[in-house]
């Protein structure tokens, strides 16, 4: 996501609540507050950025350049007149809503059932998650209804057009580049993953069209023939049409994908043509849309028609409330979610705990990192499965002063 989209994409969340045909918050009466928010109140707001390390050099997308080695985050800490401290990536530095915020009891801008209960506070959406979490001593898995989590298969989000770069950067290779491949899936294989997403549409930017469409299929089946109990998932960020798209999906053959992800730029009659060919040939592969530029009615209204089967809207970019109202609307369309998390690990953990607690979502995306600034905490994959930390709020440490 383009970060300066970020507040449009914020603001588009809250007003998905007219797409959803529901009210954005009820009145503060409706929820009993936790006597224990009601008792702290914000003292402090400080921001930093934390930087992140990917375990290697992140090349290009079908749509995008190079990403590099890992990006800088910015956070937001808040602090309570009791000391209590939550953390978490932010929706912007606004300073009319950090003076909306300092002085405000925890109580009257959060309420656990539901989340940030003032879209003033959306800003603070994930910092505010954490520190009721603090306050109350349990994870936010716990706060949405789940004492023991829902386990959620995860997939690493890191297998780029690797064949085309060096350890160095953007450098074409000759001949063996796949070699470069099959070693970061294999090393993704080893963290524990049992799910690859494979980015496809060389053809888009990078190579000839046809050439690069070869490639895609190359790439797979050397992937599905290298990794024999591992799910595929294939990614074209918008790269193909409708035709390209069942043209790959042919020239693949019988090798199974779990679903197949933004195709093209989404439009109901391209993917009406593509549902069509999909039921008669391959009907186990999920359809997913929704990270680029989200258009929330028209994301709706191909869940209605059935013609996508998982909504990916970004889980900062729509924010950690909203997703957790437009979850149950989800389930009634028969629509499973795994919320766009790429990039920042911070975000594919924030998933474990919505997806923990509420269930729906079919995958979460991984993005291998380390951080000198943050203690991870108890974070794994076990068996294919992300497991959150069972600490309270997040789990993790901040540990860069703010």
């Amino acid at each position: 996501m383009i970060r300066r989209q970020f507040i449009q994409q914020v603001l588009q969340g809250a007003a998905s609540t007219a797409v959803l045909s529901t009210p954005w918050v009820a009145a503060a009466a409706d929820w009993p507050a936790a006597a224990d928010l009601q008792s702290h109140t914000i003292a402090d707001i400080s921001y930093t950025e934390v930087q992140l390390k990917w375990p290697r050099f992140v090349g290009k997308n079908g749509r995008r350049d190079n990403h590099g080695y890992g990006p800088k985050v910015g956070v937001c800490t808040l602090t309570t007149d009791q000391g209590a401290k939550g953390w978490g990536m932010h929706g912007g530095r606004n300073q009319e809503a950090i003076a909306y915020l300092k002085g405000k009891r925890v109580s009257e801008v959060f309420q656990p059932a539901v989340g940030v209960t003032d879209p003033k506070a959306l800003s603070f959406d994930v910092p505010l998650h954490d520190l009721a979490g603090v306050i109350l001593n349990k994870p936010v898995y716990e706060l949405l209804g789940q004492k023991k989590p829902i386990l959620t298969k995860c997939y690493s989000g890191m297998i780029y057009f690797d064949e085309l770069e060096t350890n160095e950067g953007p450098v074409k290779t000759a001949t063996g580049g796949l070699d470069k491949l099959i070693e970061n899936c294999r090393h993704d294989y080893e963290l524990g993953y049992r799910q690859l997403k494979l980015k496809i549409g060389r053809g888009n930017m990078w190579m000839p069209k046809e050439e690069g469409l070869k490639r895609d299929i190359e790439v797979t089946k050397r992937v599905a023939k290298t990794f024999p109990d591992v799910e595929i998932l294939v990614d074209a960020n918008d790269g193909y049409t409708a035709d390209t798209a069942i043209a790959y999906l042919k020239g693949i053959g019988d090798i199974p994908l779990f679903w197949m992800e933004e195709p093209f730029a989404e439009t109901v009659a391209d993917y009406q043509k593509l549902r069509s060919w999909t039921k008669a040939n391959k009907p186990k592969m999920l359809l997913a849309e929704g990270e680029a530029n989200p258009n929330q009615e028209l994301l709706r209204e191909l869940g209605e028609k059935k013609l996508i089967d998982v909504h990916l809207t970004d889980i900062i970019g729509y924010g950690f409330t909203p997703w957790r109202k437009l979850m149950p609307e989800l389930k009634k369309m028969g629509i499973l979610a795994s919320p766009h998390a790429f990039g920042e690990l911070l975000k594919s953990y924030y998933c474990t705990h919505l997806a923990g607690g509420l269930g729906n979502t079919t995958t979460i995306e991984g993005v291998p990192a380390t951080s000198e600034d943050i203690d991870f905490g108890k974070y794994k994959i076990e068996k294919g499965k992300f497991i959150p930390s069972p600490d309270p709020g997040f789990g993790m440490t901040l540990l860069k002063k703010s």
